[in-house]
């Protein structure tokens, strides 16, 4: 190997590592990250613009069991969020939009049965360079076969367990 390239491999594979973000601080433990929805209208639909909710997560289980949705108005408690194994193989997983994100990681979650409310809805969780957490809900569009759900919250560490 000539002496020039060796900098040129190490390098490169310093990049590549790199790459590959440590996200063990999002974990949550016996924490949690919680906030409520952006209150204007025109970026929510089919939820209160009181609503908070609560996210525990688990990064070492992304793929597998990676946490739990609560909300205020009921429609989550301690609600699962299930992984879509197909996206870790697919593109989508490498979604990126907007600036501060670390990480953007899409789920499904069932609202409770007695929410009224069946349908699952689409969860992306965005993991912030600042450490705070954003968590879009989203299902159908308007004049679709079910009630269109879109929220976005802004979440932040609180200590101990959720209160809902």
């Amino acid at each position: 190997m000539r002496a020039w390239l060796v900098p040129i491999v190490l390098l490169a594979t310093a990049a590549s590592a790199g790459g590959c973000r440590d996200l063990s601080r999002f974990s949550t433990g016996d924490d949690h990250f919680e906030g409520p929805v952006v209150r204007g209208s025109f970026v929510r639909a089919g939820i209160a613009e009181d609503t908070k909710v609560c996210l525990r997560l688990d990064i070492e289980h992304l793929q597998d069991a990676p946490g739990t949705l609560s909300s205020t108005d009921g429609r989550f408690a301690a609600t699962p969020l299930r992984p879509i194994p197909q996206i870790w193989h697919d593109p989508l997983s490498s979604l990126s939009f907007g600036e501060g994100r670390v990480k953007n990681l899409v789920y499904a979650v069932t609202p409770n049965a007695d929410a009224g409310d069946p349908q699952d809805i689409l969860v992306v969780v965005s993991l912030m360079q600042n450490e705070d957490v954003e968590v879009r809900l989203m299902r159908s569009a308007p004049g679709g076969s079910t009630n269109a759900i879109f929220g976005v919250f802004t979440l932040t560490r609180q200590r101990g367990a959720c209160s809902y």
